[in-house]
């Protein structure tokens, strides 16, 4: 078997924190190649989604192939893939550099190295990548190079003397960065001659095309017309048409190794085409699948209903069509007594959660509500059996249950040193525990122990506002630990309602339930009796407030004459009040669910 380097292409990725100009680069590299007509090109070309263009980020990997003369006078083929940099699409990020043998690292020129920065360059170093530097926004009148290559030379332990210094807005030295991806990146190795190999890196449904699979070949080539084999799925198809982006699908005759491309082969079920599968030549199957991607581990969960009931099979086909083109997103029925039919869907996090919600609004037409996000605890039985619990409301019986696990995260925060203390305060009062200290140049680089089922309520949106928007966040997964965790249930007129039951620390059982009991108390408007609200913990009441009656001036027609006739209207009155509580129905308004699922401010 004789591998050889195919040198004139080259594969890479763009990895950096939140804003530091990946799509703007990214939409650099194709002006300034002439991938794409000049008068065809926009502002973040790559993102494709109207969400990704109005909030200015990246959520699915997009890729494009750009052709490139170098300064000596060689053609060559760049194939390059933008990441999102949020840590809830880090899984994006990971399949993407597992397609490439290098990266560009994007950094701040002004900012510096961000906790996202350090994560997804690590990601790319275990991915076996080499690394080019790259300094944007160096016309800012911030920007401190010098500082910052130093500082990238202290955190992340990269050399940064051939750093590239670029504008990625105004288009200064463009030209260096794609002289450095020729000469200083890996070119693919693979073997033209042995059986067809390729890694299914992406696929998604399109109308008209059927499923649409994006691959990297490793070896061997992949024609029009030929048989493939998904290894994985066990089956196989006859494909229709092979091509590459430009951004727009090009057809190409063939892809050999070391290229990246898609083909289409009348797949009708999105769910055929595994991410991380092994697709080989049916007549030729190559000995050996990929290792592929260790499968997503959801880490936030929430139920997901129709505010219509109607509605329901309109989200059941909108939420098979989604997962389609987002395999970290997960779904199940469920049932709620208080919201009808629904899904339990899991999430890599809270912004993976908002966007899939936006989506399914906004490309279905739907009428969405989601319960309380929660994440997922480990409850050790006492006959010894182990549950995942991922819905509060499902809770066992507590005598059943020995100990309940919660996931704790390790969280790396970089904050300017003004903010410091308060960011320490916010993760005490998350029940964290701080593991390290360390200050870079001016930032200080904190690393905290910390619940995740505190993070996922509103740990990000704090940490910015006490921050003014400087400090950044990453984490990731470490173990499941025990924990005193109680479920809290909140009852109306005495009737227990599963959306809002949540696990809550004992410790902070006492005022996040007063908490949610006076944002009921004004949520829920008065009917013509009482109403008590209550948070309770087993058959132990924590909290209560009372929504007060609206009067009807039953009096109203009595004008002087005496007291008692007055006293007996009233009297009457009272007693209607009573029975109707007995048997009086509470109408929660919807807004009342969505506004009390945003509490914990």
């Amino acid at each position: 078997m004789s591998t050889k380097t195919f040198d004139n292409i080259r594969n890479f990725s763009i990895v950096a924190h939140i804003d530091h100009g990946k799509s703007t680069l990214a939409d650099r590299l194709i002006q300034t190649t002439g991938t794409v007509a000049a008068r065809d090109m926009s502002e973040q070309m790559l993102d494709s989604m109207d969400i990704e263009k109005e909030r200015g980020i990246t959520i699915k990997a997009q890729t494009v192939r750009l052709d490139y003369r170098a300064q000596d006078g060689k053609d060559y083929i760049l194939n390059l893939m933008d990441t999102p940099g949020h840590v809830d699409f880090a899984y994006e990020v990971s399949r993407s550099l597992a397609a490439c043998e290098g990266s560009l690292l994007v950094v701040d020129a002004s900012q510096g190295v961000e906790a996202q920065t350090l994560a997804n360059v690590y990601q790319a170093l275990d991915a076996g990548h080499e690394i080019v530097t790259v300094l944007n926004k160096i016309d800012l009148p911030a920007a401190e190079p010098e500082r910052i290559k130093q500082q990238i030379e202290d955190v992340i332990g990269l050399d940064a003397s051939e750093a590239v210094p670029i504008s990625a807005k105004t288009g200064i030295n463009i030209e260096g960065v794609l002289e450095a991806i020729v000469h200083k990146l890996p070119a693919p190795k693979g073997d033209l001659e042995a059986p067809l190999k390729c890694l299914l890196v992406d696929s998604w449904y399109d109308a008209y095309l059927g499923v649409v699979v994006l691959v990297r070949v490793i070896d061997g080539v992949l024609k029009k017309n030929m048989t493939i084999r998904m290894m994985r799925a066990n089956a196989a198809y006859g494909v229709d048409r092979v091509g590459v982006f430009k951004p727009k699908m090009t057809e190409v005759k063939e892809l050999g190794p070391g290229e990246v491309g898609f083909f289409t082969a009348s797949i009708k079920e999105v769910a055929d085409t595994a991410v991380g599968d092994t697709i080989t030549d049916e007549k030729r199957q190559t000995p050996q699948a990929l290792p592929g991607f260790k499968p997503v581990q959801p880490v936030v969960f929430c139920g997901i209903f129709p505010v219509d009931a109607a509605d329901f099979e309109v989200l059941r086909s909108a939420m098979s069509r989604l997962r389609l083109n987002d395999a970290s997103f997960s779904y199940e029925m469920e049932t709620s007594a208080a919201l009808g039919f629904g899904f339990r869907c899991g999430f890599l996090g809270l912004l993976h959660l908002e966007i899939i919600q936006e989506r399914l609004e906004r490309e279905f037409n739907l009428n969405l509500i989601s319960t309380a996000p929660s994440v997922v605890y480990h409850l050790n039985l006492r006959d010894g059996t182990v549950l995942e619990l991922h819905n509060p409301a499902d809770m066992p019986d507590v005598m059943k249950i020995e100990t309940i696990e919660e996931p704790w995260i390790k969280a790396t925060i970089f904050t300017p040193d003004e903010y410091l203390g308060s960011v320490l305060k916010l993760c005490q009062d998350r029940r964290g525990v701080q593991t390290d200290l360390s200050y870079v140049g001016s930032r200080a680089k904190v690393i905290y122990d910390l619940p995740l089922n505190e993070v996922v309520f509103d740990f990000y949106d704090r940490l910015k506002s006490i921050s003014k928007g400087y400090a950044s966040f990453d984490y990731a997964i470490t173990d499941y630990r025990e924990g005193d965790l109680v479920r809290m249930s909140i009852l109306v007129n005495a009737e227990p309602v599963d959306a809002l039951s949540m696990l809550v620390h004992r410790s902070r059982a006492d005022a996040r339930g007063r908490a949610m009991c006076e944002k009921l108390k004004d949520l829920i408007p008065p009917h013509m009796f009482q109403i008590p609200v209550q948070a309770a913990i087993g058959g132990k009441i924590i909290a209560r407030e009372t929504i007060r009656a609206l009067r009807k001036d039953v009096t109203a027609k009595c004008y002087g004459g005496d007291a008692s006739r007055k006293r007996k209207l009233l009297d009457k009155q009272k007693e209607g009040k009573k029975k109707m509580r007995q048997f009086g129905k509470v109408e929660i308004p919807q807004e009342a669910f969505i506004a009390a699922l945003k509490m914990d401010s």
